[in-house]
């Protein structure tokens, strides 16, 4: 059995199956129709978590949407989109099967969002891998607007407090709403409003209008 066959699997079996809204259902049959079958029992599996843990504390809600989104397989903007930097859809995410970490962090971010998370709790972060040396996203939350906020990361699966992530360097943040710049391990100083970040306006138009493309390589596996 393939991966994503046993992972759909597993997921079904752990949060059980829930009848589908019809908005839901219509991302089901747009995903399949554009990536395949694969990729629409993908989305049926993330519509699952998130009605499943609608009812669960806000960090019990952080692991199982990092857990979630986590097995998917990471794979570079050029080599999947044939861009160098391209923000995909939590749709186009899951029809792919893959993304980089900027993927990775904005469908936990939107799901987050979804299953009733203040934004004033949450930031997508983009800091410096130190050991990779390259630039990375994680997602930030912050229990009250003052506390050391916790991270949501592909590198690492293990939700921490951004004190013990010393491998990463914060450069700046953001919600939707709200750019920061960041000093320190912590709040950072406002720097003025997200809609500067053009690729984040891009891609939340793209979400409201359920506009795709399909990866240049086959990562569905």
């Amino acid at each position: 059995m393939k991966r994503w066959h046993i992972i759909v699997l597993i997921l079904f079996i752990s949060f059980g199956t829930v009848g589908l809204t019809t908005k839901e259902a219509r991302w089901v049959d747009k995903v399949a129709n554009f990536y395949g079958d694969r990729a629409g029992k993908r989305v049926t599996a993330w519509r699952n978590m998130v009605e499943n843990s609608q009812d669960v504390s806000e960090l019990d809600k952080l692991d199982r949407v990092n857990d979630f989104f986590n097995q998917l397989y990471f794979v570079d903007d050029i080599d999947l989109w044939g861009q160098k930097d391209y923000w995909a859809t939590p749709l186009e995410f899951l029809g792919a099967a893959a993304g980089d970490c900027e993927d990775f962090s904005i469908a936990k971010y939107f799901s987050l969002r979804e299953l009733g998370i203040d934004d004033k709790k949450l930031r997508l972060v983009y800091v410096k891998a130190i050991r990779l040396d390259q630039f990375h996203m994680v997602v930030a939350y912050y229990p009250t607007p003052s506390s050391e906020p916790v991270l949501l990361d592909n590198l690492d699966p293990e939700i921490k407090r951004a004190s013990l992530r010393r491998d990463l360097l914060p450069i700046y943040s953001f919600n939707g709403s709200r750019l920061w710049l960041m000093k320190e391990r912590g709040q950072g100083e406002l720097a003025g409003n997200a809609s500067r970040l053009g690729l984040w306006n891009d891609l939340r138009t793209r979400v409201e209008s359920l506009e795709m493309q399909k990866p240049i390589r086959q990562y569905d596996r």
